[in-house]
């Protein structure tokens, strides 16, 4: 899918499986329609020109939250492709964010580690800034059950806090090297972080690491994580997605390359599509259901996929 001029950041799927929304560093956010691969309207833009550099999907998928390098908040119609809220607050670069699952709050951090919960009916902020101690934090999660919430790291690894009281509940939980991405499985009960070279699961109720999943290479940036928990796909900075087997903790297939560098991925809700975006400017579409079948892990596919045999 080509059109945008700056590179892909975000990526998000909409639940009627064939449209995708994509934001990129040239300013704005893109609906296309993944069957045709075509643009569907026109660039989604606001006042000014800020380069989009993260974004999430609501619960309900109604609306869609950006964070830019002016520092801006801005809530996004879905249908319209207009904004609907721009909130203020961060003074500096917005780099990541997530929506609570109840959709009725957005988590924001920006540069030099300055978190903000937003209330998104009102636009206030009702929690912040939460100093997450750390200079840059590239990614944020809600917990599935809305208690907690994790951010990443770039020097202090991941963090766990309250979501209601912005409290620190754990000690970090250390890396090597840097936490670029973060994702919870859909019970709770683990917590998935992307650093150099390793994708590291930890045990949410002891907070000690269960597995690691060795990645050569660059930095992972992304996870994104299959409906029923049983496969992930990563992105990396050099310059592949790969799948991954959560029951063996084992790459299914081989790489999937790019041109240059993966910053941003997302599964479709049936998890058989997976959708990347790269600095080449272009989002990429994979079929991993396909891969996932060729090498006789049908099991590991939504129920619905893996009983019909489609």
């Amino acid at each position: 899918m080509r059109g945008h001029t700056g590179r892909v950041k975000g990526v998000v799927c909409l639940p009627d499986r064939w449209r995708i929304i994509t934001c990129s560093w040239d300013g704005s956010l893109r609906l296309w329609n993944l069957k045709s691969g075509n643009q569907i309207g026109g660039d989604w833009r606001d006042e000014g020109y800020a380069e989009v550099s993260t974004m999430a999907l609501s619960p309900n998928s109604k609306t869609v939250a950006s964070g830019s390098y002016d520092g801006k908040v801005r809530v996004w119609d879905v249908e319209t492709g207009k904004v609907i809220a721009r909130w203020t607050k961060h003074s500096e670069h917005v780099n990541s964010m997530c929506w609570s699952p109840n959709g009725e709050r957005v988590l924001s951090a920006c540069n030099y580690g300055a978190a903000r919960v937003w209330n998104v009916e009102s636009g206030e902020v009702i929690l912040g800034p939460i100093a997450t101690g750390d200079r840059y934090v590239p990614a944020v999660a809600y917990s599935p059950d809305g208690s907690k919430f994790a951010t990443a790291g770039f020097t202090s690894g991941a963090k766990i806090w309250d979501s209601t009281t912005g409290e620190q509940l754990h000690k970090q939980l250390q890396h090597k090297y840097e936490v670029w991405c973060l994702a919870w499985t859909s019970d709770t009960k683990k917590l998935i972080c992307g650093s150099f070279g390793s994708i590291r699961i930890f045990d949410t109720a002891t907070w000690n690491e269960i597995a690691v999943l060795d990645t050569p290479g660059r930095s992972i940036t992304a996870i994104t994580l299959s409906c029923n928990n049983c496969f992930l796909a990563s992105t990396s900075l050099d310059c592949t997605a790969r799948v991954w087997d959560l029951e063996s903790n084992l790459q299914v297939g081989p790489p999937l390359h790019h041109a240059k560098g993966v910053e941003c991925a997302t599964l479709s809700a049936d998890g058989m599509c997976l959708v990347t975006g790269c600095h080449d400017t272009n989002t990429y579409m994979w079929d991993v259901g396909a891969i996932i079948k060729e090498h006789h892990l049908k099991h590991l596919l939504p129920i619905s996929d893996a009983v019909s045999g489609k």
